[in-house]
């Protein structure tokens, strides 16, 4: 960790509560539950295009892509955020791509499984991944102060001298993952000194609220892309052809077959929930609904059948477990 960025560790959750007493330009969010994967080589575009759900060869330069790694039944491995890094000194293509530290090794492992002969080089990227985020009033004092303007529609991503700046979706307050090379931080410690610094936590929650979902490896090999509306928020294309699962996938789309899908909630659970944990209906006790996806603070993604989340009696862990109260998603999850 460089030090300009070193204070992101060791401030405490409270530095959460102090920014919203005293607000700043914006607030730095430290991601390390978050890793970067690099493929590098000429085939790199052509290798992951042929493994992940969405169009990772038909986005551009200022475009990053929400998509999922499946097993050959259609099961995530992973959720992840890819873009195109700028190429090196001879050309080379290079593809970036977010996903959570938890499953990166695996992740490598099975991916490594199917380069072969493919003229590809899969690597943990020593980037950091930083959650910036900033009212709308204060946007562009933000970026006179970054020294240049930054994307604000979801999945916009920049490459400047500062780093790599990818609009999140949001509810409100504009967000921002800023990876970040060595180089980029030691560029910006100006800038940082001028931030307060919040949770990690805050930021995962703006994710939740943002029904954005993450595999992580509680829950690898549970869900297809529909069950976490991955075909709703743009992660998955039905054009762009093969990839592990695609057939399964398509199926659950062409014939609308897809009877559970994620759905938002908070929670009273005094303690923060593991992911994976089963969900129960009140109204029909006898054995799990669906499972939780993601957690934070008081607010949990979970998937279960569209009957439960209706029945609004939903439980964490067992029939008389935590109450989870659904909450509307910023997008609609019922066939139009």
């Amino acid at each position: 960790m460089h030090p300009a960025l070193s204070r992101l560790n060791s401030t405490p959750a409270s530095a959460a509560t102090d920014s919203a007493v005293a607000p700043a330009l914006a607030t730095l969010h430290p991601l390390e539950d978050l890793a970067v994967v690099q493929a590098e080589g000429a085939e790199a575009v052509t290798f992951l295009q042929g493994q992940l759900t969405n169009d990772i060869a038909g986005a551009g330069p200022d475009q990053a892509r929400l998509a999922g790694y499946c097993t050959a039944q259609g099961r995530l491995l992973a959720t992840l955020v890819a873009w195109h890094g700028v190429p090196g000194i001879d050309g080379t293509p290079l593809v970036h791509a977010l996903v959570r530290q938890d499953i990166l090794a695996p992740l490598l492992k099975r991916l490594g499984m199917f380069v072969m002969r493919a003229k590809v080089r899969l690597s943990a990227a020593p980037l950091q991944v930083v959650g910036v985020m900033t009212d709308p009033t204060c946007l562009e004092t933000f970026c006179k102060t970054i020294g240049h303007a930054l994307p604000t529609t979801p999945w916009q991503a920049l490459q400047t001298e500062t780093g790599t700046w990818i609009a999140a979706p949001c509810t409100g307050t504009l967000r921002w993952w800023w990876i970040a090379g060595q180089e980029h931080v030691t560029s910006c410690a100006d800038l940082l000194a001028q931030m307060s610094v919040s949770s990690p936590q805050a930021w995962h929650v703006q994710d939740i609220l943002a029904g954005l979902p993450w595999i992580e490896a509680a829950t690898q090999d549970l869900f297809i892309p529909q069950t976490l509306n991955l075909d709703l928020i743009q992660g998955v294309s039905f054009t762009k052809g093969c990839y592990p699962g695609q057939e399964i996938v398509a199926r659950s789309h062409y014939r609308g077959t897809v009877k559970r899908r994620m759905a938002l909630g908070s929670t009273t659970a005094a303690v923060l929930p593991r992911a994976g944990t089963d969900l129960y209906d009140g109204t029909a006790p006898a054995q799990p609904c669906g499972r939780l996806i993601n957690a934070a603070g008081a607010y949990v993604l979970f998937e279960a059948p569209f009957d439960a989340v209706e029945h609004a009696a939903l439980h964490l862990g067992s029939a008389d477990g935590p109450t989870v109260t659904p909450q509307p998603l910023p997008y609609s999850t019922r066939p139009a």
